[in-house]
C-alpha cells in the first residue's frame, strides 16, 4: 500500500503521519519523488481501509492497495516514478536510470593477471566505459573449469580502478566472502545461478553497496523480481536488473536466447534500472554488436560487454569476449544511436 502525499506537504506533517502509521504496526518508508513524496507502507495492510489512512490527514492525496506480489520492486511502490541509482567511482558520479545515459560496463569474464587486467581497464575505458567487469570468483558448470583467482583477483581489481578510475562490478557466491568483496566493488553482483540463493539474497540487502541482480537461466520475470524484492526488503534500494539469456529449446546456434522483450515488460512492473549482458546472451563475438545495439533501441539503461586481450588465450568465456579494438569499433557503431535516442553521453570520435 502507498501513501501519496500532496505537494507541498510539510515535512513535520510527513513526520507525523509516519509516526502514527508505526503505531498502527506498520512500517512506512519515505520515498521522495521529482514533485511529490510517497509513503510505502509495509506491514500487514490487507485488512487496512484507505479511508482510514486517509482521515489521518488533509495533506494525503491518495491511498492506493501495491497489487503486484512484489510490493517495493513495483512501479506502483514509487507511484510511477522510476529508480535513479547512483554509484560514487573516482571518475564521478554514475547514475543508473531510464532517465539518464546509458552506462557501459565492460571487461573479462576472469581477472587472469594483472597486466591483463590493467591494459583492458585502461582500453575500454578510453573506449568510453564507465565500469571495469571482471569476475574474481567464478561459478562454472565444470568442476573442473578455471574458478577465478578468488581473493588475490580482488587485489587486482583495486589496482585496476587506482590505475583508471572506473567502477568495480564483480561476482558474489559466497556469504563469506561478501565483506571483502565489498570492500573493492562499487556494485555487487548476484549471478544467474545464485539469483534465487535466498541466504545471499537477504545478505547483500543488508549491506550498502548497489547490487546487480542477473536474471537465473530458467526464471520467469515474476521470479526474477521477487528475488529483486528479497534484497530490497532486506534494507537495500539499490538494485539493478541484468537480463543475461535464458535457456530454451535451441542451443545450437548461441548459447543462451536474449529476451529483449523484458525491457518494455519492466518498464510498465518496475522502478528498477535494467541492463543487458548481450555477451551471455548470444555467446559469439561476431553476434554481439547487434544486440548491443538492438538493447539500446529496445530501451536498456546499461549494457554489458565482455571484452578480453586475446579471446582465444582467455581462462573463461573468450568466445563471446570482444577483442578491445572491436570494442572500440562498436562504442563508435553505438553512439549515434544512443544520441538519436538522447541517451549517450559518453565522448567517442564519430565512426570512421
Amino acid at each position: 500500500m502507498i501513501v501519496v502525499m500532496k505537494s507541498g506537504s510539510p515535512e513535520p506533517e510527513i513526520a507525523r503521519i509516519c509516526t502514527e502509521l508505526q503505531s498502527w504496526g506498520l512500517t512506512p518508508e519515505k520515498i521522495v519523488g521529482k514533485h511529490k513524496v510517497v509513503l510505502g507502507l509495509v506491514g500487514d495492510t490487507i485488512d487496512l481501509d484507505p479511508l482510514q489512512i486517509r482521515e489521518c490527514s488533509p495533506w494525503i492525496e491518495q491511498v492506493l492497495r501495491v497489487e503486484q506480489p512484489f510490493k517495493r520492486a513495483s512501479r506502483e511502490y514509487r507511484h510511477g516514478e522510476a529508480s535513479d541509482i547512483v554509484v560514487p567511482t573516482l571518475n564521478g558520479d554514475v547514475h543508473f536510470s531510464e532517465h539518464h545515459p546509458i552506462v557501459i560496463t565492460a571487461g573479462p569474464c576472469s581477472v587472469e593477471n594483472e597486466d591483463m587486467i590493467v591494459e583492458t581497464a585502461r582500453r575500454v575505458k578510453a573506449a568510453g566505459a564507465h565500469f571495469l567487469r571482471g569476475g574474481a570468483y567464478k561459478p562454472r558448470t565444470s568442476p573442473y573449469a578455471f574458478q577465478g583467482h578468488g581473493d588475490s583477483a580482488l587485489d587486482l581489481l583495486a589496482t585496476a580502478r587506482a590505475a583508471t578510475g572506473l567502477g568495480i562490478i564483480t561476482e558474489v557466491m559466497d556469504t563469506a566472502d561478501l565483506e571483502r568483496i565489498s570492500e573493492v566493488a562499487d556494485v555487487v553482483q548476484v549471478g544467474a545461478r545464485n539469483m534465487q540463493n535466498f541466504s545471499l539474497l537477504k545478505k547483500v540487502g543488508a549491506q550498502d553497496k548497489p547490487v546487480l541482480l542477473k536474471r537465473g537461466m530458467a526464471a520467469t520475470i515474476e521470479d526474477w523480481l521477487m528475488a529483486a524484492e528479497y534484497i530490497l526488503a532486506a534494507g537495500n534500494p539499490n538494485v539493478i536488473l541484468c537480463e543475461r539469456g535464458i535457456r530454451t529449446f535451441d542451443r545450437q546456434y548461441t548459447r543462451n536466447t536474449l529476451d529483449l522483450s523484458v525491457v518494455p515488460v519492466l518498464r510498465t512492473l518496475t522502478h528498477l534500472p535494467i541492463m543487458i549482458d548481450p555477451s551471455h546472451g548470444t555467446g559469439w563475438a561476431n553476434f554481439v554488436p547487434s544486440m548491443a545495439m538492438a538493447s539500446i533501441a529496445a530501451g536498456t539503461d546499461a549494457l554489458m560487454i565482455e571484452v578480453h586481450p586475446n579471446p582465444s588465450k582467455a581462462l573463461s568465456d573468450g568466445p563471446q569476449s570482444l577483442t578491445p579494438d572491436r570494442f572500440d569499433q562498436l562504442m563508435k557503431e553505438l553512439a549515434p544511436l544512443g544520441k538519436m535516442l538522447d541517451r549517450w553521453a559518453t565522448p567517442v570520435p564519430a565512426l570512421v
